[in-house]
């Protein structure tokens, strides 16, 4: 990403409430015109970084540049430049559609928005909706209302804070179709989600753990970098199979995901058939045994274990 100019920038930035430390020296670059995203659970810091990234926050400690700008300093400077959804944005109930976007085109100074709010709608297949009041719509359609209004008065850079929480899959699959196609329009995008399968969507991902980071790249090379081979394992008595695997020796990690385990081996050498004939060697019957490829589930995690 270097040969392209960073729109956001963090140096050792550390944030505390009181006793806890939200964010912990954090350090990463993000570049123009690419889909970034912060991953992690609740608790990982994720809204923290974004609202120090808006200006909402002042670090504690660090350095943090926006667009070449410091966000808290040059705030009234960003704030036509950046567009922030945050997990309570609040349209406004007993106005219209069109009256919720001419609101926050308003606010951000724009006269002539007719043609931006138009082009909006129609991304957002909202165009037939333009007179309904905003506390009639679903969900999924106050979501893409939402999207209209953060964007309508033409940020370069766009922030979500976990914009599909709460939304059902369709309205997600939905939603990321739009972001892709802002995106090629030559937006930045860096959102927050806690959904490992939406950061697979990002160009580059860092992963939160408890205000600290713990990995940042690609979501590919985070995956190809997983060191061994990875098993998944699928027996009736899942509690006893996943305490044989552990005790099998070659095998570096096990890890249950609802009724599936997954088996990092420590040489891809030894792999279905030798963790096959382990387990039918001390009677445990298996459902399902094949090889998969890693996911970011499985990289969390690894990471994870790395710190304790």
């Amino acid at each position: 990403m270097s040969s392209l100019a960073e729109a956001v920038v963090f140096d050792r930035v550390s944030r505390r409430y009181g006793k806890v430390e939200a964010v912990r020296e954090l350090s990463l670059s993000i570049a123009e015109g690419e889909m970034f995203g912060l991953i992690g659970p609740d608790g990982a810091g994720k809204t923290t970084t974004i609202r120090l990234l808006c200006g909402l926050l002042r670090a504690d400690a660090g350095r943090i540049r926006v667009l070449d700008a410091d966000p808290v300093v040059q705030h009234r400077e960003l704030t036509d430049k950046v567009g922030y959804l945050s997990q309570r944005f609040s349209l406004y109930a007993d106005l219209s559609v069109n009256e919720n976007i001419a609101f926050f085109a308003e606010i951000h100074g724009m006269r002539d928005y007719t043609a931006r709010r138009d082009r909006l709608l129609e991304m957002t297949q909202l165009t037939a909706f333009g007179g309904r009041l905003a506390g009639q719509l679903s969900g999924g359609m106050k979501q893409k209302l939402a999207l209209a209004c953060t964007l309508v008065h033409e940020p370069r850079l766009m922030v979500l804070d976990e914009p599909t929480t709460g939304v059902d899959p369709v309205s997600r699959r939905e939603f990321w179709k739009l972001l892709s196609e802002f995106l090629s329009q030559g937006i930045t995008i860096v959102m927050s989600t806690p959904y490992l399968d939406e950061a697979e969507r990002c160009s580059r991902v860092a992963l939160l753990h408890q205000g600290q980071l713990l990995a940042l790249d690609r979501p590919d090379r985070l995956r190809a970098a997983l060191p061994g081979a990875l098993i998944e394992v699928i027996a009736p008595d899942h509690r006893r199979a996943i305490a044989v695997l552990r005790s099998l020796p070659g095998v570096v990690d096990v890890q249950s995901f609802g009724e599936r385990a997954h088996v990092r081996l420590a040489q891809t050498a030894a792999g279905v058939e030798w963790i096959a004939s382990e387990l039918r060697a001390r009677d445990v019957p298996v459902t399902s045994i094949r090889p998969v490829p890693a996911s970011l589930e499985d990289v969390f995690v690894t990471r994870l274990g790395e710190l304790s």
